[in-house]
C-alpha cells in the first residue's frame, strides 16, 4: 500500500525536483532521491498523485531539455543584497494585490449568494466574438 505523503514531505519533494543537479531526472531517480525526506522509497504513483510533485517534474524536465541558463552572478555584494532587497519589496506588493484580490473574491461571493447566484452561473463561459459582423458602416 502506497505511503501518504504530508504536506511537509511533498514540498520538499518539490524542493529536490527544481533544484535537480543529479543527473539525468528520471521518476526513479526522484524515488531514490527522496528516500531521506520521506523515510522509505516511495513509488512513482504515490508521487505522480500529488499535482504539485507532477507539475514541478514537468517544469524541470522542460528546463533540462531547453538547457538551463547560468545564473548571473552579481558584480558584488551590495548590489546582490539590492537586488534581493528589490526582489522583496516587489513580493511584499504583489502579496498585497493577492490579498485585497481575495477580498474582493469574499465580497463578489457573499453578494452573489445573496442574490441567489450559483456557481454554475457564475462560471457560464463568455459569449463568442462575432468577428465577421457588418456594423453597417460603408467601407
Amino acid at each position: 500500500m502506497a505511503k501518504h505523503l504530508s504536506k511537509h514531505e511533498v514540498g520538499k519533494i518539490v524542493n529536490l525536483i527544481l533544484n535537480w543537479r543529479g543527473g539525468k531526472l528520471t521518476w526513479n531517480a526522484i524515488c531514490e532521491a527522496a528516500r531521506p525526506a520521506v523515510g522509505k522509497v516511495p513509488t512513482r504513483q504515490s508521487l505522480t498523485a500529488h499535482h504539485e510533485i507532477a507539475e514541478a517534474y514537468k517544469a524541470a524536465k522542460a528546463d533540462l531539455k531547453g538547457g538551463r541558463r547560468k545564473m548571473p552572478h552579481p558584480s558584488s555584494l551590495e548590489a546582490a543584497a539590492n537586488h534581493i532587497a528589490n526582489l522583496e519589496r516587489q513580493m511584499k506588493e504583489q502579496l498585497e494585490v493577492i490579498r485585497r484580490y481575495k477580498q474582493q473574491f469574499t465580497v463578489w461571493s457573499y453578494n452573489a449568494f445573496t442574490h441567489g447566484v450559483n456557481e454554475q452561473l457564475l462560471n457560464t463561459p463568455l459569449p463568442e466574438i462575432n468577428r465577421e459582423r457588418s456594423d453597417g458602416a460603408t467601407r
